[in-house]
């Protein structure tokens, strides 16, 4: 799987497209329930995968609302976090977007797991394309990994992570033992 989402806004908080409201935000794991039919509903992507069987699943919501907002899946290795697939949910799709803002917010979820888990904040991930890998070195100030594994995997360290998480106010819980 490669990253396909699209960086709109770095926002403290989730913005609402049509009105510039500001709504908080939070994260937590998400349940097999919740994840099972996402297809049904628009989702591009199938989370139920075998590929991401390895992996955390968390779900951003509006602070309040049991809505989900997007989906990161997280994998923690060796001094990092691995991003196989983070998705918006398809109201927050472009063209019908109705939040701004969700895409930073996932990458922030894989950062803060990062730094619970000792690892300074350090994550990769790999980009569906050039377009998308230039496009989070503009967003995210990440960078490209040389390595024959994959064309387009790429990097954000720690200093770059901890200037992008001191951007968001998102709560949640990382069920970290």
């Amino acid at each position: 799987m490669k990253l396909d989402i699209q960086i709109d806004k770095l926002t403290p908080c989730l913005e609402e497209v049509a009105t510039g409201k500001i709504f908080q935000t939070t994260f937590s794991i998400a349940e097999p329930y919740e994840i099972k039919r996402l297809q049904e509903k628009g989702w591009y992507f199938d989370w139920t995968d075998k590929s991401l069987d390895y992996c955390t699943i968390y779900k951003l919501q509006l602070k309040d609302d049991d809505e989900i907002q997007g989906l990161v899946a997280t994998e923690a290795v060796r001094g990092a976090v691995f991003i196989p697939l983070a998705e918006a949910a398809p109201h927050n799709h472009p063209g019908s977007k109705k939040y701004a803002g969700v895409g930073g917010h996932l990458f922030a979820i894989a950062i803060k797991l990062s730094l619970a888990l000792g690892n300074g904040g350090y994550v990769y991930f790999e980009a569906k394309n050039q377009e998308l890998a230039d496009h989070y070195s503009e967003s995210f100030g990440a960078q490209h990994l040389l390595t024959r594994i994959h064309d387009y995997r790429m990097e954000i360290e720690e200093e770059q992570a901890q200037k992008l998480i001191e951007k968001y106010t998102l709560e949640g819980d990382l069920n970290v033992q």
